[in-house]
């Protein structure tokens, strides 16, 4: 039998919002706590920024040909993969819809990192996770553009955050050092792909697992290893 820990489990969620399979691997963990919790084994999940292209410009870039000059992908193949994992993601969280298509753009996201930082700062775990769906779907499934202040500002409101707070800290720059260092510290440590689920500080699970995966790591974790 699984002996529960004594307190929740840490678990840092090193993610992009414009990684499909950072969804996929939200939607898994989620179900595998959901489903470890009868036994009382809990978490506290704090999502640390990760940038896959930190130097793109904020026009964005069309996502097959973003993948064919990053990984060499056809047009084919590209379409293939958004179509499986958009079937991974419907199934690993219910109710998410992603519309990735031809057109489909990908954006930096630094600025929505500031945001989520903000919001774990100001409105804790609550905040910070309503904030990292709601970016989720802007991107995903509304399709807007996560380098306009208005959208992101949009989608702290829509997450139950102040939104002309939000104004304020897309338009000041604040957090900006705070993601630095936190992306700086997790490549340090040896992330270099997402997602990244440290459990403990010291267990990594990474990629975009099923629930099953999940619940057999932490129900290994709690019980001491």
């Amino acid at each position: 039998m699984t002996q529960s820990p004594s307190r929740p489990l840490t678990i840092d969620f090193v993610s992009d919002v414009v990684c499909p399979w950072c969804v996929v691997g939200l939607g898994g963990l989620e179900a595998a706590l959901e489903a470890v919790r009868a036994d009382g084994i809990t978490a506290d999940i704090t999502f640390r920024p990760f940038e896959l292209n930190p130097d793109m410009a904020p026009e964005g870039e069309n996502i097959g040909e973003h993948i064919a000059r990053k990984y060499g992908s056809t047009p084919e193949q590209s379409a293939a993969n958004r179509a499986m994992i958009t079937a991974r993601a419907a199934e690993a969280w219910d109710g998410f819809e992603m519309r990735m298509g031809p057109d489909s753009r990908i954006w930096n996201t630094f600025d929505a990192h500031r945001l989520l930082s903000w919001a774990q700062a100001t409105a804790g775990a609550g905040g910070q996770r309503a904030l990292k769906e709601a970016l989720f779907r802007i991107h995903f499934t509304d399709g807007r553009s996560l380098t306009d202040p208005g959208v992101l500002a949009d989608a702290a409101a829509k997450a139950g955050l102040d939104r002309s707070k939000a104004v304020e800290v897309l338009a000041d720059d604040l957090y900006a050092a705070e993601v630095r260092a936190e992306e700086a510290l997790w490549r340090s440590r040896g992330i270099s792909a997402v997602p990244a689920v440290v459990v403990e500080g010291q267990y990594l699970i990474s990629g975009g697992q099923p629930a099953a995966v999940f619940e057999a790591a932490l129900r290994k974790i709690a019980a001491g290893g």
